[in-house]
């Protein structure tokens, strides 16, 4: 399939910019380090794109726990950890096969698959984590790994949701921001799974407490 695909500018600026950094950022991310390149660029745009490169075998896409997508510029079969704390993700070799899957093998299955994820501590938020236990002061999060990241686009919808007295529209909430109706729907349910969105009524949208306190 790859070579079936056309391979646009906006393609390879997404493909350098993903195996440039080499980590396992969002479209939201990704996103926000494009438009740099591309200011002309909607994050409707960006997500497409990593989708039909994420099809195509290019690169992958992780659907982790049910959080935010991230995706990986290595296509390749691997594994990942994530940290509970500040999200961030990263690739762990396993040595050799679990013994689940060599079980199934043994059941007469043809074992064309397997994903492994493990959570747990960053090396930096288990390490503050440590430092706090020491002062007496408990399980707290680390201040630097805790704070809630959210993209400029974000900030502007949940500032627009902040500003209105009544649960909005995703035509409203263009008008209110300026933004494409199509990037305001990816914000949303970018938003949404975080918590800081609500939706009381069919297609109208409301900022939750936590959003609130995201915006401070």
């Amino acid at each position: 399939m790859d070579k079936q695909l056309r391979m646009t500018h906006q393609r390879e600026v997404i493909l350098e910019e993903l195996r440039r950094g080499k980590t396992h950022p969002t479209a939201d991310d990704l996103y926000e380090r494009i438009k740099k390149k591309l200011p002309r660029v909607s994050l409707a745009t960006v997500y497409r794109n990593l989708e039909i490169l994420s099809a195509t075998g290019l690169i992958k896409k992780l659907e982790i726990s049910g959080r935010q997508k991230r995706f990986d510029w290595d296509p390749n079969d691997h594994d990942h950890v994530h940290c509970i704390q500040c999200q961030r993700v990263d690739n762990i070799t396993l040595a050799a096969p679990p013994p689940l899957v060599e079980s199934m093998h043994q059941g007469g299955y043809r074992i064309t698959g397997c994903r492994i994820e493990f959570s747990g501590l960053c090396p930096k938020c288990a390490s503050r984590q440590e430092k706090h236990q020491l002062k007496g002061e408990g399980s707290m999060p680390c201040s630097s790994c805790s704070v809630p990241k959210l993209s400029d686009t974000q900030r502007q919808v949940l500032h627009a949701l902040a500003n209105s007295s009544e649960s909005c529209g995703s035509k409203e909430l263009a008008a209110a921001t300026g933004l494409e109706s199509k990037q305001i729907s990816c914000q949303l349910t970018a938003l949404k799974n975080k918590g800081y969105v609500a939706s009381p009524a069919r297609c109208k949208y409301a900022i939750t407490d936590q959003g609130k306190e995201v915006l401070g």
